[in-house]
């Protein structure tokens, strides 16, 4: 099971810290890989935030991490082409497919099939059996279950 930490939430939302180079880090660091927001610039540069372009790192930054980027807007998507990250795209599909073959529901919507990964199945108690891996804020409340 992959257990994907949301915007490096581990224990709920924390909307000040999501999508910060620090609290990503801490995610990785405890083990998991994190899905984070990137939005691209008219200059081909890249920038974490949720809401909008906060905060630029550069590619190696990104090439650095066991990463899932969901780009945010059209101009991510050109510079994220170029290397072998594990990226996707969205808006309000139900579904779409990453870059590395997996299906990203949208939050609230049930996984589908054996590589689906359902994101914040907490927000409708969404069963997580018989799917690839979770995303959620709540990442170590799913890691300690499969532990026991």
């Amino acid at each position: 099971m992959r257990l994907i930490s949301h915007r490096g939430n581990l224990t709920g939302k924390y909307p000040l810290l999501e999508n910060t180079p620090a609290y990503i880090r801490e995610a990785v660091d405890a083990g998991y890989e994190v899905e984070i927001d990137v939005w691209g610039d008219t200059k081909g540069g890249v920038h974490l935030g949720h809401d909008g372009p906060d905060i630029p790192v550069d590619m190696d930054w990104l090439c650095d991490g066991p990463y899932v980027i969901h780009a945010k807007n059209d101009l991510a998507i050109e510079p994220l082409q170029y290397y072998s990250l594990h990226w996707f795209w969205h808006t309000t599909d139900d579904y779409t497919l990453t870059s590395h073959g997996l299906v990203w529901a949208y939050p609230d919507k049930r996984p589908a099939g054996i590589n689906g990964i359902a994101v914040l199945p907490e927000i409708n108690n969404t069963s997580i059996a018989g799917f690839q891996g979770i995303c959620s804020d709540h990442i170590e409340d799913y890691a300690r279950d499969f532990k026991r």
